[in-house]
């Protein structure tokens, strides 16, 4: 523990508490899903890769022997991201259930497993802890990556509905946190990736300031930025639908009973477009 260094000590805790607050945040998510009675809406990769992430973070701690609060907080991290997917798989239609199974073969089994037996068996104690510490760094800063597409989110839609200001405050202040507490320790595999996480922390809160009044910009085109990817598809029919009756629309000399059917026609289209609507909203 890095008792002999009372501000990597301090450091530490304060990154503890943060991610705490961090990592209990979807927590109203997974209530609704339990409202509900189904988890369709969501994802459960970001679960599956964060316990991933933390079974990494533990096997170095553990082979590094003097980082303690790494320790603690990814141990509070696997019981809930567990809790969080087993909650995703009791409650996810069957399809995604699968999907749920195959990211944990790959993640956590698979490729926690390669990573284990690729180091573990290295007969220098500290090329093992170097080699696993580059493996969590690297991976560390993929995940650290991905808040980029809801940047660009935020910049095509104009809105920072999808970009919570609080959410993007404690993850900078976790980044703060744990930066210190690495280089504190002279160990960059801790801080290094925290560098990256405090650039884009305060870039989601640059935007923040800049939209956060911003009329949203509908984008009419990209369904994929109000809807999740499931549901695409069914919008994707409805304007299909919508537009080739417009294409067929009666004209002023057709017959009575083609006045109908195309009138059938517009009034099917418009129901089906009610029903994506009806669906949309249903999504949290």
């Amino acid at each position: 523990m890095a008792l002999h260094l009372p501000w990597a000590f301090i450091f530490g805790i304060l990154g503890n508490v943060v991610s705490f607050l961090v990592s209990i945040s979807p927590l109203p998510t997974f209530y609704q899903i339990y409202k509900k009675r189904t988890s369709e809406g969501f994802q459960s990769i970001p679960y599956v890769v964060s316990l991933f992430s933390a079974m990494l973070w533990i096997y170095y701690a553990l082979l590094k022997k003097d980082a303690m609060l790494l320790i603690t907080i990814n141990t509070f991290c696997v019981f809930i991201q567990t809790f969080y997917i087993v909650t995703y798989f009791y409650y996810g239609p069957k399809k995604e259930k699968v999907v749920t199974v195959k990211l944990i073969l790959l993640f956590n089994v698979l490729g926690f497993g390669v990573v284990f037996l690729s180091t573990f068996f290295l007969q220098d104690p500290l090329g093992r802890l170097r080699v696993l510490g580059y493996i969590c760094m690297t991976f560390a800063l993929s995940v650290f990556v991905a808040p980029l597409g809801i940047v660009r989110k935020v910049i095509k839609t104009k809105s920072v509905e999808y970009m919570p200001f609080t959410l993007s405050l404690f993850l900078t202040l976790g980044a703060v946190m744990w930066f210190f507490y690495g280089l504190l320790l002279k160990d960059m595999n801790i801080a290094v990736p925290n560098v990256l996480g405090f650039i884009f922390g305060i870039l989601q809160m640059v935007l923040y300031a800049i939209y956060k009044n911003h009329p949203k910009k509908i984008v009419v085109e990209d369904p994929m930025l109000q809807l999740p990817e499931h549901i695409v598809d069914v919008v994707k029919i409805g304007a299909m639908v919508c537009s080739e009756v417009n294409v067929v629309a009666p004209h002023p000399n057709e017959t009575n009973n083609d006045k109908n059917n195309n009138i059938g026609g517009v009034v099917g289209a418009q129901n089906f477009k009610g029903n994506t609507t009806d669906i949309a909203s249903n999504i949290v």
